[in-house]
């Protein structure tokens, strides 16, 4: 199957790439690196020739929000658009989990515009909602620092690995479009506090985590069920320790 990969060499697109060349795909990339920009179509056109599927899983440089929204629209309707002339059978986007509860934050507004525009895009389509990634953990340490404290809401979260993500959308992918959404979510849940101190003390780093909860979260409050999935979600299999073991080797 011919698969374009939008942001295919991203922290889970270039995982998602891996696992899908392995499965026998023909696996497309389009980002900057391989010539192609979705904001001026430069390549887009081409990247898409016989494509069946597409995987959105783009990022916005900037977590800012207007360059967000921008990034986020002009990006979903271009890919949307040569989708559709093209006959894409399905088009499968990774979003956030709670992006609807964060809306005070305009990044999360915007991933749910994009969401937005993928419904009434024309295209089959599936949207995967993953909860926050392990990866992500140095923003938020950066996002919460108050001079040498890390101040953060001590609300549950169900942080997921990028493989685990990567993994979901790939198994998505061989499934006809669920015209709807579905949610994936690490296997634990976590204090968001908890999470961070574990992260920073195998980091050796001894700056105090601070459960105050006030603080905001890239700009937006945080209550016990705003980064918990919903309903009936999937859930990686990458627990923390392991997850933190691989990324210690890797970093070595």
């Amino acid at each position: 199957m011919k698969i374009v990969v939008a942001g295919g060499t991203g922290c889970v697109g270039a995982r998602l790439a891996e696992i899908l060349r392995r499965q026998g795909h023909e696996v497309r990339i389009a980002a900057r690196a391989s010539g192609v920009d979705v904001i001026t179509h430069q390549g887009l056109n081409e990247v898409m020739v016989g494509a069946e599927v597409v995987v959105d899983v783009l990022n916005s440089p900037s977590f800012d929000d207007a360059p967000a929204m921008a990034f986020f629209q002009t990006s979903s309707r271009n890919l949307l658009e040569a989708a559709s002339a093209e006959g894409v059978r399905h088009y499968l986007a990774l979003s956030i989990v709670g992006c609807e509860r964060l809306q005070g934050s305009g990044y999360f507004r915007a991933k749910l515009a994009q969401e937005n525009l993928v419904r009434d895009g024309g295209v089959p389509y599936s949207i995967l909602r993953a909860t926050q990634f392990f990866e992500f953990l140095d923003r938020v340490v950066d996002d919460g620092l108050d001079g040498d404290v890390i101040r953060l809401a001590p609300a549950r979260v169900q942080f997921i690995a990028a493989e685990d993500v990567a993994a979901a959308l790939a198994d998505i992918v061989d499934r006809a479009p669920a015209n709807d959404t579905l949610e994936v979510a690490g296997p634990d849940p976590f204090r968001l506090d908890d999470l961070v101190q574990r992260f920073m003390t195998a980091r050796q780093d001894e700056r105090p985590v601070v459960a105050e909860p006030t603080a905001l979260y890239f700009g937006t409050s945080l209550g016990d069920e705003t980064l918990i999935a919903d309903g009936n979600p999937r859930f990686g299999h990458t627990e923390f320790d392991l997850w933190l073991k691989r990324a210690n080797k890797s970093a070595d």
